[in-house]
């Protein structure tokens, strides 16, 4: 059987998938087709069932929880770290409330975590990739950057305002939930569950072939040397990847919940996880 397996064409995604996409693990009678999109993109098409398998923002899961589950693994936590505000030059929070901040999508959990940390704020969305030189030229006052930016932000000439994953952690004590991955109810318990020990066989194979997986990795790096990649590839694929655990759940709970509260997350669906 054939599956479509969706993630974006980032080092840590291509860090948790080095194993399955070289034939490392044994896949039994599935065969993957790796699909790889930004994370708004791969949100949009959730929407739409588009994919067997794919990663998305915990943000977009509030909008297809009616076609995919959560699997317990696979899961990009910022554990104290996260989607940073940046800017050219220092700004309170009330002048950053009178900017129009370049976003990196309406449904990416940045931008969840951005509202419930600001409030009410004008946005406009770019490519994620665009973000930071859109700030450096000048042309945005305000960016919120996901992916590598937050390594390299300071040498391209910005500066963080505000760490989501810091504050997040600082309110709550648990890691920011920003991506994890799905899998489509409609392939039934029994394929939805032999597919999740696939996918996780490839994050552990990766973690027990660190060198190896992050030579792979850093074909997707986006200009970081092998030193940034390997510390940006352990921000986001580590223990909390290979298993969320109950506290990586609550926080995925609590994180749509008090976006309801806001009225940012419209409809609070059930929250159902794949171990």
């Amino acid at each position: 059987m054939k599956l479509t397996l969706g993630h974006s064409p980032d080092s840590d995604d291509a860090f948790m998938f080095y194993a399955l996409a070289h034939d490392l693990v044994e896949t039994g009678e599935y065969e993957f087709e790796h699909i790889l999109r930004d994370i708004e993109t791969l949100n949009r098409w959730a929407v739409e069932g588009t994919l067997h398998t794919t990663a998305i923002s915990v943000h977009g899961y509030a909008f297809v929880a009616d076609k995919y589950a959560i699997m317990t693994h696979g899961a990009s936590m910022g554990d104290g770290y996260g989607p940073m505000v940046i800017a050219r030059e220092e700004m309170s929070d009330d002048e950053l409330r009178r900017q129009t901040i370049a976003i990196p999508g309406l449904m990416t959990s940045a931008y969840l975590a951005l509202r419930l940390r600001l409030g009410d704020v004008h946005c406009e969305v770019l490519d994620f990739d665009e973000i930071l030189p859109a700030v450096v030229e000048g042309r945005y006052a305000a960016g919120l950057i996901i992916h590598e930016g937050q390594l390299t932000h300071e040498e391209e000439g910005a500066r963080c305002l505000m760490d989501l994953g810091a504050w997040w952690k600082g309110e709550t004590g648990l890691p920011l939930p920003l991506g994890v991955n799905v899998i489509r109810r409609d392939l039934g318990p029994k394929r939805m569950a032999a597919v999740s020990r696939i996918l996780h066989a490839s994050i552990q194979y990766s973690l027990h072939h660190r060198e190896e997986a992050l030579d792979y990795a850093l074909e997707f790096g986006r200009g970081l040397d092998r030193a940034q990649a390997d510390k940006f590839v352990g921000m986001y694929v580590n223990d909390w990847t290979l298993d969320m655990g109950e506290a990586g759940q609550r926080s995925i709970r609590m994180f749509l919940e008090r976006g309801a509260a806001a009225g940012v997350v419209e409809n609070l669906p059930p929250i159902d996880f794949v171990d």
